[in-house]
């Protein structure tokens, strides 16, 4: 759908952008940084809106077919090809730059079993060292698609709203009954808690199919104003407040990231359209997956191994890690994508791939 892929991209981005302003500064939640560059500690929420966006595509097919999909083995298959290629090729390339030239960001240096757990895609069920913080999201996505099929048969044999109730009232439960209904997160076990927020995009593309008078509706400013109190929030009480209540503040913007997605699948607003399906930004989002694999460990050898030589820690650490990284993590993904993501976007067996390599060996 145009415009997606540019959503995309920008999400992508700024989690690159997150990730700048939070190794730069350390200490977080009790960041150390100016309270101008505020707006960039929202990393969490761009990977939210990552499930959604990914609830939301996979879900518009199955709902232009009365919610069935193409068959639960061809559709594992087909995620298992799509996702894991250029996973396993950046975990790779993560245990390296991790072993020999700078730790990843959570437990030191990865370990014989973070190759197995992460290989493994495992991520959010065992603990290992991680050979690269960006990955926890894979492990949720990865059980998401697993529950997909299911969430399918509930919303093609109930109704989209028996469908929100069984994804989302367990997790409003187990929130309320946590000491002072706010839930402390681990590093992993997160796939229960934000699947409310993938199932929040499935009942989003229901809004694709739907009458021309439920698509004319404005969701592009249903979502700013559902999106505005908790962005607000989340700057008025800053950082600390906000991470100790990511649990709530998932649930609650998971609605205008939807509606957001709606807005720009049918068209509005048409400024907005123009904008994500601009050239570089549509370029941008078609290597997206390949930016948020790779980008840590560049971002983190700026700032832990090159910065140091050239500037002072703080706010010149940050410009010279935007002024090098955010470019070396762009044309580094753009690079991996060519060589990791597209040939297996554009062919969908290892029959079709190995015809394709063999006819540009023979050209």
């Amino acid at each position: 759908m145009r415009g997606l892929d540019g959503l995309r991209g920008l999400a992508a981005l700024y989690v690159v952008l997150f990730h700048c302003w939070l190794y730069t500064f350390p200490g977080f939640p009790h960041s150390s940084a100016p309270a101008w560059l505020d707006g960039l500690m929202f990393g969490r929420l761009a990977v939210v809106f990552f499930l959604v966006l990914s609830g939301f595509s996979l879900a518009i097919s199955p709902a232009r077919h009365g919610w069935r999909s193409g068959g639960v083995g061809e559709f594992l298959r087909r995620r298992a090809w799509r996702i894991l290629p250029p996973y396993w090729a950046a975990l790779a390339m993560s245990l390296i730059v991790s072993w020999f030239v700078v730790s990843a960001s959570h437990y030191g240096r990865p370990t014989g079993a973070s190759i197995w757990v992460y290989g493994l895609v495992a991520q959010d069920i065992f603990t290992a060292p991680t050979p690269n913080g960006a990955f926890w999201s894979i492990g949720v996505e990865a059980e998401l698609y697993l529950l997909f099929p299911l969430l399918l048969f509930v919303r093609r044999r109930l109704s989209a709203a028996a469908l929100v109730a069984c994804a989302t009232l367990p997790v409003i439960a187990r929130g309320l009954m946590a000491a002072d209904a706010s839930p402390v997160e681990g590093n992993n076990w997160l796939a229960p808690h934000l699947a409310p927020v993938f199932v929040a995009g499935m009942i989003g593309a229901g809004i694709v199919v739907a009458s021309d008078r439920v698509q004319r509706l404005p969701w592009g400013w249903f979502a700013g104003l559902a999106a505005l109190p908790v962005l607000a929030l989340g700057l008025i009480q800053g950082s600390v407040w906000t991470v100790n209540h990511y649990f709530w503040v998932d649930l609650a913007i998971a609605p205008a990231m939807t509606m957001l997605l709606a807005a720009v699948a049918t068209g509005r607003p048409a400024m907005l359209v123009r904008f994500l399906t601009a050239r570089p930004i549509q370029s941008l989002g078609s290597f997206s997956y390949s930016l948020y694999l790779i980008h840590l460990p560049i971002v983190m050898t700026v700032i832990r191994r090159v910065a140091p030589y050239f500037v002072s820690p703080g706010l010149p650490t940050f410009w010279f890690t935007l002024t090098l990284a955010l470019p070396v993590s762009v044309l580094g993904g753009w690079l991996f994508s060519k060589i990791f993501e597209m040939p297996f976007k554009r062919n969908r067996s290892w029959k079709s791939l190995i015809a394709q390599s063999r006819s540009r060996w023979t050209r």
